[in-house]
């Protein structure tokens, strides 16, 4: 196989077989500004259809918090984070100082055998937790009630802000008898056979809790993003644009958060830039056909898309890769993730050693260094896809509201953790909404997406204290038991923070 040493930089002597399979992977995995366009005003209309219809793709759930904080919360109050991995639980003391909170918390390891087991044993451990939580560190104290915001990371419809009607289980649970059930009940029935004086305020997504407490401590924060293992955004949608509650007759001016729940975009496959890698996740994937957005940009598929792409080339006559090695390992399903491909992009040395290493001791490959240049090439391409790709959800937002400034306040480990996400979702940005040269650098664009506060823990409490504030001031649309969140507010207000 001839060399071609005509091309500039450190493609240079890749040979032609390889220089040819880099080309086919920069046409499928590019996504160009038209493309970026066309998916962006798509996720307009499936915005627009989901205030508009029940059991639309995308679910557009109501959540009942229908305030933005403005800085002048006080009091404590509790939050639970129930993951995929730890349950967190926070003590929240919302100071007399605007915009300021202190905290304490336990995380508790969520027993695998727990997501398969039975409802009653979830939520008896949920309790427990709660429960060692309040006699460690309120061990004397009478205490009444204390308002709980409880982060549920899991699609659920909300009729009211202190009940949810579980969807469908994600993160590895799978207990039977709960989907398609209202949470609460079983939940608050544990609680008040342990005894735990704990009354469940507020039922909270962690996208709308990271919404929430962005803007807790910065006013222009309008819309609250997840790029991690899943995707979703919330943002505050006035009612009078949610024809699906017309019926309730709400102050159409009030505002109300949205959970879109926006991974299922376009599960109808009109205008995703779908490769042959993606439709094979789709197919292979425990419910096909479903979160078709997520699917290529989430952390959770990320890697498996990469090793795809690897075992095609390796398996493919028309170009020679990992020539006579062992391949075993990197046929092994979902056994590369997200931080796998960050790791070869944060390569800082020009001959990608650290790549070679990282192949070699997991995968036990030892690359050429043509093929490093393909690696390379082929992570750049994964991880631009999903950060430009995810900027297409945002944009819609704001395209949908008119909005032409706003803070975006994003968490998850993509976001977080993986190397240039942040410029190439901002370059993205500029290009769809057409911003002029000199805007769009990162820094001061007039979209910004940024590091978001606490959303599981900050937030849930913020959403629990704007509840209790609206049912005292007798605004008591889609909350259940208004007298019982009326009681709650006033025991909480003779509460002792543990941090005293």
């Amino acid at each position: 196989m001839g060399e071609i040493t005509c091309v500039s930089g450190s493609m240079a002597d890749v040979p032609k077989d390889l220089l040819d399979q880099i080309n086919r992977l920069e046409e499928l995995f590019v996504v160009d500004t038209a493309k970026l366009k066309e998916v962006t005003n798509q996720f307009v209309s499936e915005l627009e259809r989901g205030l508009r219809e029940e059991n639309s793709t995308i679910p557009m759930n109501p959540t009942w918090c229908m305030a933005f904080p403005d800085g002048n919360e006080t009091g404590t109050f509790l939050a639970l984070d129930m993951g995929g991995t730890n349950l967190r639980v926070c003590e929240v003391t919302l100071t007399e100082e605007k915009g300021e909170f202190d905290i304490i918390q336990s995380k508790y390891r969520m027993p695998e055998e727990l997501k398969t087991g039975t409802a009653d044993e979830l939520w008896g451990y949920v309790a427990d937790c709660l429960q060692q939580f309040i006699e460690y560190h309120h061990a004397d104290e009478e205490i009444e009630q204390l308002p709980l915001g409880f982060t549920f990371s899991y699609p659920a419809t909300q009729n009211y802000i202190d009940h949810g009607i579980l969807q469908r289980w994600t993160k590895g649970f799978d207990i039977d008898g709960v989907e398609g059930k209202d949470v609460v009940p079983p939940f608050e029935a544990a609680l008040t056979e342990r005894g735990v004086p704990i009354k469940l305020t507020a039922l909270v997504n962690d996208t709308t809790g990271t919404m929430i407490a962005s803007a807790y401590t910065d006013t222009q924060m309008k819309i609250g993003c997840i790029f991690g293992t899943g995707c979703n955004a919330a943002y505050m949608e006035n009612c009078g644009s949610i024809p699906k509650l017309a019926h309730m007759n709400l102050d159409p001016d009030l505002p109300m958060a949205i959970n879109c729940e926006y991974g299922a975009f376009d599960n109808e496959h009109k205008v995703l830039p779908r490769t042959p890698y993606d439709i094979i996740i789709d197919k292979e994937s425990p419910r096909p056909g479903q979160q078709s957005f997520e699917k290529m940009i989430a952390g959770l598929y990320l890697g498996e898309i990469f090793r795809l792409v690897l075992l095609d080339l390796h398996q493919n006559p028309d170009c020679n890769i990992f020539e006579g090695q062992d391949i075993g390992k990197l046929k092994k399903a979902y056994s590369l993730d997200a931080g796998f491909l960050a790791a070869i992009e944060e390569d800082p040395f020009e001959n990608l050693s650290e790549t070679h290493d990282l192949f070699q001791n997991s995968l036990s490959i030892v690359c050429t260094k043509p093929e490093l240049e393909l690696i390379r090439k082929l992570a750049e391409l994964i991880g631009t896809r999903a950060a430009r790709l995810s900027a297409c959800g945002v944009a819609a937002i704001c395209k949908k509201k008119g909005w032409q400034t706003c803070h975006v306040g994003a968490d998850g480990s993509v976001f977080n953790k993986y190397p240039h996400f942040k410029l190439r979702g901002a370059q993205a940005l500029k290009e769809i909404l057409d911003w002029p040269k000199n805007k769009g650098k990162g820094k001061g664009d007039p979209i910004e997406i940024l590091p978001s506060e606490d959303g599981s823990g900050v937030g849930a409490a913020l959403i629990a204290a704007l509840t209790l504030k609206r049912a005292e001031q007798g605004q008591v649309a889609g909350i259940r038991d208004p007298e019982a969140m009326i009681r709650a507010a006033q025991s909480a207000k003779k509460f002792k923070p543990a941090l005293e």
